[in-house]
C-alpha cells in the first residue's frame, strides 16, 4: 500500500514538471520580451510591480509580489475587490499591473482593468486562456495554460497554479539577472537571513570594544592575569581573553593572552615557577588581527581555517595604526549571530 501510495505521488509530481516544462515550450518569446522590458522600465522610473488575483491564483500572486520586492523590485499585492473599494489608489502610471487568472474571465480583475486603462498603467495577464477577456485586454499576455489539473476530477487548481507560480519565479529570476542583482543588494532586503548575516555584519558590529576592556601591563604577575581573564569586559564579564600593552606604550598592543595560553604556560612550568610567571611569559606576541571593517564571515573563515588550532578570540585594530587595539572579537559572539555552527 505504502509503495503504491508513493508510486501515486510521484505519478503526480511528473504531471506538475510536464506541465511546466510544457509551459516553457508554450510561452511567446516576444510576450516574454515585452513583459521583461515593462519591468525593467517600471524599475528605472522607481514605479512598482502591482500583482493581483484572486481564489488560488491570488495566493499565487501574493507570493510573485513577495519574490519580486526580495529581489530589490518593490511589489505589492493588490486584491481586486479591495481596489474597487479604494485600494486602488496605491496603482500609479509608472507602475505596471500583473493579473493573474486561469480563466481569464474573474469577474474582480476584469472589473479594475477599465480603472488601470485610465490610469494609464501597464498591463500583463498570467493566464491559462489566451482568447480570454482578460488577454485581449492587456498589454501583454503570458500564456499559462495546461492541458489538464493533475487532480483526478480536472477540478482543484493544480498543475495550473504550479505553472503560473514557475512562471513567476523565472520572470524574476531573469529580470534579476538583467537588472544585474548582486548578493549584496539581495542580502540588504533579508538582513536577518544566513547570507544577510554573512554580508551586511561586520567585525565592528560584534566586537567588544576596547573601551570596556583592561589591559595587562607586560611584567603582570600570574594573578593579574588571572584576574582580567576572570573579570574580562565591564559589560559581559569574562571574555577567555585579555591584550597586553606595550612595555613603553600603554595605549599599543603588544600581544593577546586566552584562556588556552594561560594552561599551556601552566603545563609548560613546574608549579614552582609560577610566582615567576608574567603576562609577556604566557602571551602570543604576534596574534593574528583582523580590522572593524572586516566582514564578519571572513573573520569567521579566519578563526576557524588559519593553519593553526581554532582561534576564539580576534584583536581588532585601526587599519591606519596597526598598533591600536580597537577591539576585540570572539567566536562565541559570531556563532550567536548566526554565522557559525556552535
Amino acid at each position: 500500500m505504502h509503495q503504491a501510495t508513493g508510486t501515486a505521488l510521484s505519478r503526480c509530481l511528473q504531471q506538475e514538471a510536464s506541465a511546466i516544462a510544457a509551459a516553457s515550450e508554450r510561452l511567446d518569446p516576444l510576450q516574454v520580451e515585452a513583459a521583461l522590458a515593462l519591468l525593467t522600465s517600471c524599475a528605472a522610473r522607481r514605479g512598482k510591480l502591482v500583482v493581483s488575483g484572486v481564489g488560488k491564483s491570488g495566493i499565487v500572486a501574493r507570493k510573485i509580489a513577495a519574490t519580486f520586492s526580495s529581489l530589490s523590485l518593490t511589489a505589492v499585492f493588490l486584491h481586486p475587490g479591495d481596489a474597487l473599494h479604494g485600494d486602488m489608489g496605491i496603482v500609479a502610471a509608472d507602475d505596471v499591473v500583473l493579473l493573474l487568472s486561469n480563466s481569464g474571465e474573474t469577474e474582480e480583475l476584469l472589473a479594475i482593468l477599465p480603472h488601470l486603462r485610465r490610469r494609464g498603467t501597464a498591463r500583463i495577464a498570467l493566464v491559462g486562456r489566451l482568447n480570454s477577456s482578460l488577454a485581449l485586454h492587456c498589454d501583454v499576455v503570458l500564456d499559462a495554460s495546461v492541458d489538464r489539473e493533475i487532480c483526478p476530477l480536472n477540478l482543484a487548481p493544480t498543475a495550473s497554479t504550479a505553472v503560473a507560480m514557475a512562471i513567476g519565479d523565472a520572470l524574476a529570476a531573469v529580470w534579476m539577472e538583467r537588472a544585474g542583482i548582486s548578493p549584496q543588494d539581495f542580502a540588504i532586503n533579508h538582513p536577518a537571513g544566513a547570507l544577510g548575516r554573512q554580508l551586511t555584519l561586520t567585525v565592528a558590529d560584534l566586537m567588544v570594544p576596547a573601551a570596556d576592556l583592561a589591559p595587562l601591563a607586560p611584567n603582570a604577575p600570574l594573578p593579574a592575569v588571572i584576574a582580567n581573564l576572570t573579570s574580562g569586559s565591564r559589560s559581559l564579564g569574562s571574555l577567555g581573553a585579555a591584550w597586553m600593552h606595550a612595555a613603553h606604550d600603554p595605549n599599543r598592543l603588544a600581544g593577546l593572552i586566552t584562556d588556552g595560553d594561560l594552561r599551556r604556560c601552566l603545563q609548560g612550568h613546574g608549579a614552582g615557577d609560577w610566582t615567576q610567571l608574567t603576562a609577556a611569559s604566557m602571551a602570543t606576541l604576534d596574534p593574528i588581527t583582523v580590522t572593524p571593517d572586516t566582514m564578519a564571515a571572513t573573520a569567521l573563515d579566519l578563526m576557524e581555517r588559519n593553519g593553526k588550532r581554532t582561534i576564539s578570540v580576534l584583536p581588532v585594530v585601526d587599519p591606519a595604526n596597526p598598533g591600536r587595539l580597537l577591539g576585540l572579537l570572539r567566536l562565541h559572539d559570531l556563532v550567536q549571530a548566526g554565522l557559525g555552527n556552535p
